[in-house]
């Protein structure tokens, strides 16, 4: 009898220790360019710590023509994305999907999102701003950002890993990827998913919760 009984607590023992690790391995990877770095620590003696890519410090102006920076971001994860308002190719399926995102996460002050445009003609903020309205999603959570073409270009291609260009010989004048991109609270790409594939933008849904439950 009481070895059947330590049979059973050692396999509940195990169960619960196989589910905390599982638990434990829930972790989005980073992505981007690292280095590494010697640091001192308390005790005198050395270490390597890992540097990872983060999105830079930026300026630029949002549909209510006033300046954003990192600061709105701060304390935040965020979406981001790059678009423009006359796309009728993959933008729309973009932000229908993206909006189905910000719905889920309304509530929640921790989650953000911020879409660029790459039209630096057309989408001057006003333009932006009633795009914003015809979307549903007029308001600070949700950012849509203006800026001149090098820095949004710049801001795209080297640090959100999203390749973006103006193309003459494209009917509306752009191409760009439909990536929905995700960055953590210290300002790190954690995860890349097709704007236009319903089971990524789905697995964005799950990896959001499980950054936010991420200790920092």
């Amino acid at each position: 009898m009481k070895y059947q009984f330590t049979i059973r607590y050692t396999i509940v023992l195990a169960a619960i220790l196989f589910l905390c690790a599982c638990k434990e391995q829930r972790k989005l990877p980073v992505y981007g360019l690292r280095d590494t770095k010697t640091v001192k620590n308390s005790d005198g003696t050395r270490s390597v710590d890992t540097v990872y890519q983060t999105i830079p410090a930026f300026k630029l102006l949002n549909q209510d023509s006033t300046y954003i920076t990192n600061d709105n971001f701060k304390g935040k994860i965020y979406v981001a994305d790059f678009f423009f308002t006359s796309c009728t190719s993959i933008c729309p399926i973009m932000h229908r999907n993206m909006k189905n995102i910000f719905d889920k996460f309304r509530d929640n002050p921790e989650v953000m999102f911020l879409s660029h445009t790459i039209d630096f003609k057309y989408d001057t903020p006003s333009v932006l701003k009633k795009y914003a309205q015809k979307l549903g999603v007029d308001g600070p959570k949700w950012q849509f950002a203006y800026g001149l073409k090098d820095t949004v270009y710049g801001l795209a291609t080297k640090s959100y890993l999203v390749s973006v260009e103006q193309d003459g010989t494209d009917k509306q004048g752009y191409v760009h990827q439909g990536y929905l991109v995700l960055i953590d609270k210290d300002r790190r790409i954690r995860g890349a998913y097709d704007g236009t594939n319903a089971d990524q933008v789905a697995q964005l849904e799950k990896d959001i919760p499980v950054l936010l439950e991420e200790k920092q």
